[in-house]
């Protein structure tokens, strides 16, 4: 049986200079691996959220921003694409699949690891669901410092062992 793939939030509105290298690699890492099924979240900044309201962020409210990138779109299923707000970590639906189809391990990569993706990760880690990350696929949009921060809180709190590369990095640590 093939392997479950989560991708986080690997969407048009969190594309910059320090993530446009990961559509690119993940769509790699699908064609290579044949993962099965993928699951795709995508962040949707409603109106009146904290983002709007503390932060003062007004970005990905509605297409073309909260849409998955152009290089994933033919791998993303629409009932595999699970919509969330803020770091609300998993949406509800997918939770519910992950527990009706008893999925035991499930593989991450996406956009912010400092953020969604280490979110994603530690409430599949509480719901026991054994999270692996591949640090490789995993970029943040604050840049390689933050993209560490979050591997470092990663590391501590789901493992080590679970912060695999997926050997795409090309050598390179930070976005090429």
């Amino acid at each position: 049986m093939s392997e479950p793939l989560l991708i986080v939030d690997v969407q048009v509105g969190f594309i910059n200079p320090f993530t446009h290298h990961i559509p690119q690699r993940v769509a790699h890492l699908i064609d290579r691996d044949r993962y099965s099924p993928l699951l795709f979240t995508r962040f949707v900044n409603a109106p009146g959220s904290p983002y709007d309201r503390f932060l003062d962020w007004h970005s990905c409210k509605s297409e073309p921003e909260t849409g998955i990138v152009p290089e994933l779109k033919p791998f993303a299923q629409t009932d595999f694409v699970f919509s969330k707000s803020g770091l609300c970590g998993m949406p509800d639906e997918l939770t519910d699949y992950l527990r009706q189809q008893r999925i035991e391990q499930l593989f991450i990569v996406g956009i912010d690891t400092d953020m969604c993706v280490l979110k994603i990760a530690m409430d599949l880690f509480d719901m026991g669901i054994e999270p692996i990350v591949f640090t490789d696929c995993c970029a943040s949009t604050a840049g390689l410092q933050a993209h560490l921060a979050g591997l470092a809180v990663l590391s501590r709190n789901i493992g080590a062992m679970r912060l695999r590369d997926a050997g795409l990095s090309g050598g390179s640590l930070a976005a090429p």
